[in-house]
């Protein structure tokens, strides 16, 4: 599975911005989509997922509030995943990349998003928030 995040940039603490992931048609409906960062000397943590085709959505406790998930799997062309990030904080900062996996959300979120259990990755988008 090909995956492309986009939408990264430089943005002002308070900010907002959406990232895209997006994957050839018919192919995310299968799986739970999860978005993880990675900031400069940690290690990458998830922070959001989205089952396939129920639609359910789940936040880590750093980014509920102010991230949202979604998913259109209905164009034509592609499915893509978004993140729609407001109130932007300089912690925020980070490499942001997708990801899938068969498992589930709930599972994800019950074993802290593990990096081991997801089966493909994009290639990152950079997130920078100014203060």
């Amino acid at each position: 599975v090909q995956l492309v995040e986009s939408g990264g940039g430089l943005v002002q603490s308070g900010g907002t911005l959406r990232l895209s992931c997006s994957a050839p048609k018919n192919t995310l409906e299968d799986y739970a989509v999860a978005w993880f960062r990675q900031a400069p000397g940690q290690e990458r943590q998830g922070v959001s997922c989205i089952s396939g085709t129920a639609g359910m959505t789940f936040y880590t406790d750093s980014v509920k509030g102010r991230f949202t998930i979604s998913s259109d799997l209905a164009k034509d062309s592609e499915d893509t995943v978004y993140l729609q990030m407001t109130n932007l904080k300089p912690e925020d900062t980070a490499t942001y990349y997708c990801a899938v996996t068969e498992l589930s959300c709930t599972y994800l979120t019950r074993t802290g998003y593990q990096t081991s259990d997801m089966d493909y990755w994009g290639k990152g988008t950079l997130v920078t928030v100014s203060s």
